[in-house]
Parts: C-alpha cells; sequence; structure tokens
C-alpha cells in the first residue's frame, strides 16, 4: 500500500509539472507572439511614419499651372471706354460699391472710376495695391492719379485674369493660400463645426469616436463618422474616400502620427488646401482659396463673414449642399454655421442677424472668366508643349503670362454668336446649324489676342479655330498675284478673264467658272484680285506656274502640305483660321514673316522665368510687291467683293481684305486687317452642306461686326522711296493722263512703270509719275525703325 500511494504522488507531481510546463509554453508562445505584433506593430509605425513624413514635407500636391491673360495697362490719353474698363473689372471679380474700401473694389460714377487694386507681382517687377482715380472724356483717359500719394501716374497695370490652368490626371486644382492669409473667422468656423477640440487631442478623439458610435449604433448605419480635422486630413491626403474598417484603422495611428510630428498650424494649414469643397464638371475643386474664386469670384482675403460661414458649411457635403442647385439647403446650413460662431462668441449677435439676411451670393458659373476662353488655352497649351513636359505643366504651379485679350475675345465672342443668329433667322432652314471659326491677331508683333473656335464660345470639344481644315477659296488669290508681281507683273497688268479648259493628268478636264458665270474680258491684274475674278487668276497661275506659287504660300506662312494642283489656284487647299492667319500676318506686316504666338513668358510659381516668347520676325516678301497687293486689297473692300463692309465701318477705317467662297458655297471665309488687328473667320456647318450666302454674306459680316466694335486703327502703307504713282489707262495698261477717260492713278514698284502710253485724243499724254506722298507711318516703318 505504501508503495502505492508514492506511485500516486508521483503521478501528481508528474502531472503538475506537465501542466506548469503547458502553461508556461503557453506564456512564452505569447510573450513571442506579442513581441513578434509589437515588432510588426513598430515596423507598421515606422514606415507609416516615413509615408506620412515624405508626403507632407515633400511636394504635397500636384499643382497645375496657371494661365493669364494680358494685363490692362492704363495710361492717360489710351482709348478706353469706361464700358470697357467695367467688363475688364468683372472678370477681375471686382466689386462695384458706393465706397470701394479695400483692394478688389471699384466705384464707377459718369466719367469718373475710383479702383482699389489688388497689386501683382509681376515678373518685371511688383504692381502695388493702388487707389487709383480715373477721368474719362469722349471715350479717352485723359488723367490717372494715385489717391494713396496724391501724385499722377502715367502708367500702371491692372492684374491680369487667371484664364484656367493645365491639370493634372486627377483634374484637382487648387490655389494654395497660407494660415496667416486665412480672412477673420474662416478658422474659427472651421473649427467650431469641424473639430471644437482640434487644439486639444492628439491627432484623434476618443470622444468623438465614442460619440459617432453610438449614433451609428441607433441608426443602424453608417451616418456619422467623428473624424477629426487631422483625420480628415488623413483620409484626402493620404488615403481613400471609401468607408471600410481598414481604411479607419489606417487611419488612426497615421492621425497621431501627423498630430506629433508637426505644429497644429501646419496641420490646420495643409487641411485649408486640401479640402474638397466642389466639383465642375470633370475639375475638382480643392481648398478654400479656389473655392473663393469658383464660388464668389473673388480672391479669399476679400470675403465676408456670411461668404466665409457658406465656405465652411460645404466642407460636410459639396455636392448636398452645392449653393447652385440646393439653394435652400445651402442657405439653412450656412446660417447654422453662423449660429455656432455667435453661440461660441466668435461673432457677435449683430453680425449674426446682419449675415443670415444676406444672400448666398455666388456667381453663376457662366459669368467666371476662369474657363472662359477654351479655344484659346488650347494653342496655349499647344506651344508649350514644344518647351515642357505634361508633367511639369500639370504639377509645378507654373506661372503662363500670355496675349489674350479679354476685351478683344469678348468682341470676337459676341461678333460670331450675334451674326449667326441673324444669319440663321434671315435664311430659316437653309442656314440651320451653322458654326464658325475665327483668330485675331495684332499685325505689327504677330501676338494671337482671341480665338472663337465655335458658337458655343465656351464650349472644350472641338476647336474650329485651330482644327477646322477647310477648302480656303478665294483667299488663296493674293499668294497667286504676289507670285505674278515677283515675275515682273504690276497692278496695271492686263489679264485674259475668259474662259478655261486645262486637261488634268487622269485624262478630265478641270472648267472653272466666275461666280457670277459671266466673263469680263480683258481685266487689269489689280481689279481682277479686287473683284476676285477665277478665270483671269487661273490664267495667271498657271502662267507664273504653280511651284511659284506653292513657294510664296510657304514663305507667307503655310506650314502644311501643299498639293501641286491646278484647282490651288482657286483655293482647293484645306486649311484652318489659324494657318490663314499666319499667311495674312505676313500681308499685314509687309512681308515679314511674324510667326503667331500666344505666350509671353512662363515663369516658376515663384516668378523666376523660365523661357521667354519674344517677337521675332524675317522678311520672307519683297515690301514693294506686298504694298502693291494690298492696295488691291483694300480696293477689294472699297469696291470689290468686301464693299458691304464699309456700310457699317467708318469711311477712313481703310481695311484690307479678302473674302473666300468654296465650291457649292460650303465654305464662307474673310481675312481682313486694318493698323492694329488681324482677323480671319470661317463660317459653315460641320456637316459640309451647302450655304445660302457667300464669303461676303457670312464670313465678312462676322469680321465687320467684330471690327465695328473694336474701332481698330486704320491702315497705313506705303513708303515714297519704294512706292511711285502713276495714271495708267485701264484697258491697255499703258501710261496715261489724269483726264483721259478710263485713266486710274495706281501704284508701282520703283523702276516698274509701263513703257508705253496712250493719247487720249486731246494732244496729251501720260502724265509723269509720283512718288506715293504719305504722312502715315505704316507697318513698314514700324519695322525698318526698329532697327535703325
Amino acid at each position: 500500500m505504501p508503495k502505492k500511494r508514492a506511485t500516486n504522488r508521483q503521478k501528481g507531481r508528474r502531472s503538475a509539472r506537465k501542466g506548469r510546463s503547458f502553461l508556461s509554453r503557453i506564456v512564452r508562445f505569447l510573450l513571442k507572439l506579442g513581441l513578434l505584433l509589437a515588432l510588426f506593430a513598430a515596423v507598421g509605425l515606422a514606415y507609416l511614419d516615413v509615408q506620412v513624413k515624405q508626403k507632407f514635407e515633400g511636394k504635397r500636391w500636384a499643382l497645375p499651372a496657371k494661365v493669364y491673360a494680358r494685363p490692362l495697362e492704363l495710361y492717360p490719353g489710351q482709348a478706353l471706354a469706361t464700358a470697357d474698363l467695367q467688363h475688364e473689372l468683372r472678370g477681375l471679380g471686382y466689386q462695384f460699391v458706393a465706397t470701394a474700401s479695400r483692394p478688389g473694389m471699384a466705384e464707377m460714377s459718369g466719367s469718373r472710376a475710383l479702383i482699389h487694386t489688388r497689386g501683382f507681382d509681376f515678373p518685371d517687377g511688383e504692381e502695388p495695391s493702388r487707389r487709383l482715380m480715373l477721368e474719362f472724356s469722349s471715350g479717352q483717359l485723359v488723367r490717372m492719379r494715385d489717391q494713396l500719394t496724391d501724385a499722377d501716374l502715367s502708367l500702371t497695370r491692372l492684374e491680369p485674369i487667371l484664364i484656367g490652368g493645365i491639370y493634372p490626371r486627377s483634374n484637382e486644382d487648387r490655389d494654395l493660400i497660407r494660415l496667416s492669409d486665412a480672412p477673420p473667422y474662416l478658422v474659427d468656423a472651421l473649427i467650431a463645426v469641424e473639430d471644437r477640440a482640434y487644439y486639444k487631442h492628439w491627432g484623434i478623439s476618443l470622444k468623438g469616436m465614442s460619440r459617432a458610435m453610438v449614433v451609428n449604433l441607433r441608426a443602424g448605419r453608417f451616418v456619422q463618422g467623428g473624424s477629426t480635422l487631422t483625420q480628415q486630413l488623413i483620409k484626402n491626403f493620404y488615403l481613400t474616400s471609401e468607408r471600410t474598417l481598414s481604411r479607419k484603422l489606417l487611419e488612426l495611428p497615421m492621425a497621431v502620427l501627423l498630430d506629433l510630428r508637426y505644429e497644429k498650424d501646419e496641420i490646420l494649414e495643409a487641411y485649408l488646401n486640401e479640402v474638397y469643397l466642389g466639383q465642375q464638371g470633370n475639375r475638382a475643386i480643392h481648398g478654400f482659396g479656389l473655392a473663393s474664386e469658383f464660388y464668389f469670384g473673388q480672391p479669399i482675403t476679400e470675403l465676408d463673414l456670411h461668404q466665409i460661414a457658406l465656405l465652411v458649411a460645404l466642407v460636410k457635403g459639396p455636392s448636398f449642399y452645392d449653393p447652385r442647385r440646393n439653394e435652400q439647403r445651402a442657405l439653412e446650413r450656412r446660417n447654422l454655421v453662423l449660429k455656432l460662431l455667435v453661440d461660441q462668441g466668435d461673432i457677435s449677435v449683430a453680425q449674426y442677424e446682419q449675415s443670415i439676411l444676406k444672400p448666398l451670393g455666388v456667381v453663376q458659373i457662366g459669368s467666371l472668366h476662369k474657363g472662359a476662353y477654351p479655344a484659346y488655352l488650347d494653342l496655349v497649351k499647344r506651344q508649350l508643349r514644344d518647351s515642357y513636359r505634361d508633367e511639369d505643366l500639370s504639377s509645378e504651379g507654373l506661372m503662363v503670362f500670355t496675349a489674350l485679350d479679354p476685351l478683344v475675345q469678348y468682341r470676337a465672342d459676341q461678333a460670331v454668336v450675334k451674326t449667326l443668329q441673324a444669319l440663321e433667322t434671315q435664311h430659316g432652314d437653309k442656314a440651320r446649324n451653322l458654326q464658325s471659326g475665327m483668330v485675331v491677331a495684332d499685325p505689327q508683333t504677330g501676338e494671337v489676342l482671341a480665338i472663337v473656335g465655335g458658337r458655343d464660345t465656351r464650349y472644350q470639344g472641338f476647336n474650329r479655330g485651330l482644327d477646322a481644315l477647310r477648302p480656303i477659296g478665294s483667299l488663296v488669290k493674293p499668294a497667286v498675284y504676289l507670285a505674278a508681281l515677283e515675275k515682273g507683273y504690276t497692278l496695271s497688268s492686263v489679264l485674259n478673264d475668259t474662259p478655261v479648259d486645262i486637261r488634268l493628268p487622269n485624262g478630265q478636264h478641270w472648267t472653272p467658272q466666275n461666280f457670277d458665270r459671266k466673263t469680263h474680258g480683258r481685266v487689269p491684274l489689280y481689279r481682277a484680285l479686287a473683284q476676285s475674278y477665277n478665270l483671269s487668276t487661273v490664267h495667271l497661275g498657271m502662267e507664273v506656274g504653280l511651284p511659284a506659287v506653292i513657294d510664296v504660300m510657304k514663305r507667307l506662312g503655310v506650314s502644311s502640305h501643299i498639293p501641286a494642283l491646278p484647282s490651288l489656284l482657286l483655293g482647293a487647299k484645306a486649311m484652318a483660321p489659324l494657318e490663314v492667319a499666319e499667311m495674312y500676318q505676313t500681308l499685314a506686316a509687309n512681308g515679314f514673316r511674324v510667326p503667331l504666338r500666344a505666350i509671353r513668358m512662363v515663369t516658376t510659381a515663384e516668378g523666376e522665368e523660365l523661357s521667354r516668347y519674344p517677337f521675332t520676325l524675317r522678311q520672307q516678301v519683297d515690301a514693294r510687291h506686298v504694298h502693291l497687293i494690298q492696295y488691291a486689297l483694300q480696293q477689294a473692300g472699297r469696291e470689290g467683293t468686301a464693299r458691304s463692309a464699309y456700310q457699317q465701318l467708318p469711311d477712313n477705317l481703310n481695311f484690307a481684305g479678302k473674302t473666300g467662297t468654296t465650291n457649292d458655297q460650303r465654305d464662307s471665309w474673310f481675312a481682313g486687317y486694318t493698323g492694329n488687328r488681324l482677323a480671319v473667320v470661317w463660317v459653315g456647318r460641320d456637316d459640309n452642306e451647302r450655304l445660302p450666302f457667300t464669303g461676303s454674306g457670312g464670313a465678312l459680316r462676322v469680321w465687320t461686326e467684330f471690327m465695328r466694335e473694336e474701332k481698330s486703327q486704320p491702315l497705313h502703307t506705303g513708303r515714297s522711296e519704294l512706292i511711285e504713282l502713276a495714271w495708267i489707262d485701264e484697258s491697255t495698261g499703258y501710261l496715261s493722263h489724269p483726264s483721259c477717260q478710263g485713266a486710274r492713278q495706281l501704284p508701282f514698284a520703283t523702276g516698274t512703270l509701263p513703257s508705253q502710253s496712250v493719247d487720249c485724243g486731246q494732244g496729251r499724254g501720260a502724265q509723269p509719275p509720283q512718288q506715293q506722298q504719305s504722312s502715315d507711318s505704316g507697318p513698314v516703318d514700324w519695322f525698318i525703325n526698329l532697327f535703325r
């Protein structure tokens, strides 16, 4: 028995030892597992810490390039209507008030305007904020005074209008602001509504999460997040907006790490620039800086209390509280924000009562200038991509300064819309669905001032100003006649306007006709161009040769392929308005090739110059020959196919231009220029259907409407040492006398006068030639003086 009891004790001890051994193994396993989990957690936290640090301290956002219009320069003696000044100020988001007490405000009263400008840091120097007193008389700015210094000014600039951006693939857009630039009450309202304990917690709020959990359990669904501002920043900045448990668990440690690493104000500044506040098409509006421009058309520093409250109200749900679509809902949410501010003592009861009575005051999207110039911005992007990568343009915050003139663009847009509506009303079903493309440039500098891509001027699709390749019709004729002048022809050379029959290589016959289906016998060269006779043009073109015509077109600026076919002489070549403008730009500049450009300068976000797009020129055609072509193109306006323009334009405008109509009237063109404006217009239908009007009945009307509103400078041409005048007999092209019937005074390049003369039967022969006298300084003078 004793032996048996001993055995039982031994068994008990062994059992106890086994139990203790198993327990110790469990403990050791748990310790190892804990250490392993701790190691993983440490590694994970370290990894998250690196991610938080790298993005927060690196380039936080892909910043789109900002594209600016030209700044409006103001100087005494400037032709500037007060209505044009108001239009410019509206584009800049100025408020018209009774008392301009701060930047961004203007007073307009009769012949005076007081503008409190914002100032702008231009690449060539800072333009300070000023209180400008402007005095006008008869459509002219006569005096300009800075009220802050009580000094008269000879020149100043308004800030340029921001016309758009070049966005990253995410289509996010933002205007960065500093916390120190945030207007009063913005931070107070944001904290009051979104995170009252922001300056007390460590990135997360256990109290807030507990409260949200209770609300969600009672609702049986996810209705409240309990996130702090720091957590919201983590979600938007580092993670995704999906509502999943894994994302929430990742959000918590990252919020704590962010809060431990950085000051509260640094985190808050990042939040101000990251928060999502709206959508325009596929463009996402991020940050309060951009939201201020998007909803109110003003910089955020100029917002009033009720406007700030609305922006803060949108944080909860930009789509749900969209003030443009859900006005009442947005108003109630805004007033709730104001109520929280007054309850916390951040604003007075009087401020609250005044603010809740204010309307939302958001501007209509169609009235904003940003995004209003898609056709012009299209050209800017194309020219930028010759020098910059897409990722640089969409992420480095570059500043692009262009030549876009918002006033010229507005008049071009209105001319297209107004005229197309009138044409459709006049012609009914025969003129349905009309479209147009238009390019406006400065003939002296080659800067593109405006582009119209279609009758819906804000449409961001097909750009007819750049991409509508349509046969140019008679717009090609100046190149044909210029080639003839280079071969020794003169304006008085007599051409045959008789039937044409050309056998083509494929055995077919080409038999073009004049538009009026008539022949005009023998006509002087200048009249054949001014009247746009097809038959005399073809005879002339075949005489000088297609290679010579193509060579002239290339030198004038045509860069695309030109087929050497007889139909080229009547404009079978398809071109877009921009390329036509390149060709006519050289004519307007007296033979000097001035490549059209939209960009003036590109700088970094800090204003450091990266590239400049300077004025360049190269003489491609003899200025004497261009002068003669200009004379014929002026006659097209005075007595030829474009004469209807002078029914609306002042007689002293003196423009040069050419109408163009293609086969079966499928395209209506006009290209013309004055002293300071070149404009090319195409009118037609996208389906290529026949039009009930010609170039003079369609495109010329758009051009005329534009020039009527633009009030451009007259065209002055000629230099006495280059050109001489002589009377000629139109029927023979010989020298004549001014008293002879059929005599006409024409310009000739010096040394090219006809060698023969006629006697008109009164014993009087040809009058001695005269040098052309002109006191005007035209484009030739401008170019030549440039190099003196």
